[in-house]
């Protein structure tokens, strides 16, 4: 049975965006892991491209990543401020290794990260896993709202005159 490991890459997680470095820094394909893990387990993050993948994890501060062997079985990033907010993005683990503690580990590894340690609070969106999070003690953010635009686009510019 294949070792679990768990890697805190650097910020913007440069092996992996650029060389798909996985675990002792060894080549493995790891963007095309990550790749896959997301189009067979995260239904919000499906047909996300290379390039798109490149520029998440280059916008992120922290990001962690889950190993089984030369598996990708689990994933997580986080944005922060450092001071005051933070926000956990595509938490994501292997369905077929659900209820082993694997999602756990990655949150933690990403709260304990130190560009997250000691921020005000830490956001997160979840469409079906709010009992898992509450569990990690994350709470209803009311009466805060979540507001949403979709499509944002820099085609309109404001003229300063």
């Amino acid at each position: 049975m294949a070792a679990l490991r768990l890697l805190i890459h650097a910020p913007g997680a440069p092996g992996l965006r650029w060389f798909g470095l996985g675990p002792g820094l060894r080549p493995s394909r790891g963007l095309g892991k990550l790749q896959r893990l997301f189009n067979k387990h995260a239904f919000w993050a499906q047909r996300r491209s290379f390039a798109d993948l490149r520029r998440l994890l280059a916008g992120s501060r922290v990001v962690v990543s889950l190993w089984k062997g030369k598996r990708l079985v689990g994933f997580g990033r986080a944005s922060s401020d450092g001071i005051y907010r933070a926000v956990l993005w595509d938490v994501v683990v292997a369905g077929d290794l659900h209820g082993q503690g694997l999602g756990r580990r990655v949150v933690e590894a990403l709260l304990a990260a130190p560009a997250l340690r000691g921020v005000e609070r830490v956001y997160l969106m979840t469409t079906n896993s709010a009992g898992f999070y509450e569990q990690l003690g994350f709470r209803d953010a009311a009466p805060q709202a979540l507001l949403v635009k979709q499509g944002v686009s820099g085609g309109s510019r404001v003229s300063t005159g």
